[in-house]
């Protein structure tokens, strides 16, 4: 095995990752409204009332979006739930004109699935097999952009652009199982490809359907306690996810050696310096959505599954190992 620009950080150290992809679904309409998903819009040319939160809307759930979360649940192995419920994330921010997002919290739709991967060589070892767990995936309205680029902009000002408001996401969550930043980018490309041939969504990383924040944390090695950790936000490119987390393994390292403490924070990464940043800190409180049906549409799970012919569990024979052997899949 040729030298791992980590191996002396992982000589003392062990990494913990863990991954949220937030994935755009294939649905021709927004999750609670009837206004149109479309790419390259104007902007704010595709709002509905719902989406903005105007006195006296009701939202009405968009039926397709269900079935495409049902899908990726049977994919990945996990338990599609019989009833799922919708709360507010309530937070503030620009681009979020409602001041909350309809999501899920304790009760999402899909939970306890995995995938195994094939792992190309790295400091960990030869190229292998593994199995990484997902913790759940859940169901939710993305929020508008805000745009900083000056090109785009035309000035100092930050513009926002409400089209994507609405838009209906799986929130996929990961276990904390992957301990380097080759294995964090095997699980993406192999997540990303379920997703692609399943139908679930296009995951055009391009135009933002396929979004990754990566939560890293080192430990002495042989260690079973985690150490604090931060999160790597929104990063779209799976070179950039692997440049991150090495990025971030080694300033944790440094901070860890030299007798520091990790914050835990909230963190960006910039691609052409190679820098860590702090990000904004958002503060989430979730309440029960009333206005949202939340079990309804969930009742059909086994008729879905029947009418395509989809098992609900796979044994260990029947098991698919995901390679990401397409171009675009290495993006």
């Amino acid at each position: 095995m040729s030298g791992h620009i980590l191996d002396p950080i992982f000589e003392r150290w062990e990494a913990v990752i863990g991954l949220e992809v937030h994935t755009h679904l294939a649905t021709r309409t927004k999750l609670f409204s009837p206004a149109p998903v479309r790419y390259g819009e104007e902007p704010n040319h595709s709002i509905h009332e719902i989406d903005i939160g105007l006195p006296g809307v009701l939202p009405v759930l968009n039926e397709q979006v269900v079935e495409l979360a049902i899908r990726l649940g049977l994919a990945i192995h996990a338990t599609v739930n019989p009833r799922s419920v919708f709360a507010r994330k309530n937070y503030f921010y620009p681009d979020l004109p409602k001041g909350y997002q309809i999501s899920q919290y304790e009760l999402p739709v899909v939970s306890d699935g995995w995938l195994e991967v094939e792992v190309p060589e790295d400091a960990k070892g030869p190229a292998r097999t593994e199995r990484f767990g997902i913790t759940r995936a859940h169901l939710e309205e993305d929020a508008g952009k805000s745009i900083h680029d000056r090109a785009v902009a035309g000035g100092d000002d930050t513009q926002i652009d409400l089209n994507r408001c609405g838009v209906p996401l799986l929130e996929i969550v990961s276990e904390p199982d992957m301990r380097t930043p080759e294995e964090a980018g095997a699980y993406l490309r192999a997540l990303r490809s379920i997703l692609r041939y399943t139908g679930v969504s296009e995951a055009d990383m391009e135009k933002g359907q396929f979004r990754c924040d990566a939560n890293v944390s080192l430990r002495p090695r042989g260690a079973s306690e985690f150490g604090t950790r931060t999160e790597l936000k929104n990063i779209n490119s799976f070179r950039f996810v692997e440049a991150a987390i090495t990025a971030e393994i080694e300033r944790q390292a440094d901070v860890l050696e030299s007798g520091g403490e990790i914050v835990q924070a909230t963190l960006g990464y910039d691609p052409g310096t190679g820098r860590i940043t702090i990000q904004r800190v958002k503060e989430f409180r979730f309440l029960i959505s009333v206005r949202v049906p939340n079990s309804a549409p969930f009742s059909r799970i086994e008729t879905f599954a029947s009418q395509r012919n989809c098992p609900f569990s796979m044994s260990a024979s029947e098991t698919p190992v995901y390679r990401s052997t397409s171009r675009s899949a290495r993006r």
